[in-house]
């Protein structure tokens, strides 16, 4: 005679199902894809934690059992795209020489990358009118990049440095990808570079 499962135990309040967690190439990575396509197609304002689980095929309470709120899954899709963990190293690794045009090369490559442009885009037009979004661009952009970079250099007032980069870059983010003015919008990225990586040179080395 076969016995009857008994009934399976209770779970706590967003603790997620064995079943939820073992399936596919990771429910993590399926919730970030799908946030990261989600904001990026609807905007902060739009995108709901409940759109994401369906997106991602798995149930909200899981969503958030691994992110936390809406505003920590926006800052972790985006920062899977920027990846400051593995870029700062590489653009401070080789010493203060030459880190203007690292810094340029790096930031406009995530641009000018269809994939990482997109979710990009939702954070930079979201910032504009929603504070949430306006902290993730905080964060990511002069927090975990230009000040760890700014910081690695033995230069005077650090982080008004990196807020002089970070006000160029974003600046020209916004008018090539967003308000798409011309000619910037339709320039070469190596042209852009040229003339950008001086000025960053000098923000983050000369006393």
């Amino acid at each position: 005679m076969t016995a009857t499962p008994g009934p399976r135990p209770r779970r706590g309040p967003g603790r997620p199902r064995q079943d939820e967690t073992a399936d596919g190439p990771g429910s993590q990575e399926r919730i970030l894809f799908a946030a990261r396509s989600e904001f990026a197609d609807r905007g902060y304002d739009k995108t709901s934690v409940r759109g994401i689980a369906k997106a991602a095929g798995v149930d909200p309470a899981l969503v958030h059992h691994y992110f936390g709120t809406k505003d920590d899954l926006f800052a972790a899709a985006i920062e899977m795209t920027m990846e400051p963990a593995l870029v700062v190293p590489a653009i401070i690794g080789e010493g203060p020489d030459g880190i203007g045009e690292r810094l340029a090369r790096y930031f406009l490559g995530i641009w000018e990358n269809p994939v990482s442009r997109a979710p990009l885009l939702a954070v930079i037009r979201s910032a504009l009118t929603h504070e949430a979004a306006a902290k993730v661009l905080r964060r990511l952009i002069l927090r975990r990049v230009l000040e760890r970079v700014a910081a690695d250099l033995n230069v005077p007032d650090p982080t008004f440095r990196a807020e002089l980069a970070a006000s160029h870059m974003v600046g020209i983010a916004i008018l090539r990808y967003v308000v798409q003015v011309e000619p910037l919008a339709s320039a070469d990225p190596e042209e852009i570079i040229t003339l950008v990586a001086p000025t960053l040179q000098r923000y983050l080395t000369e006393g």
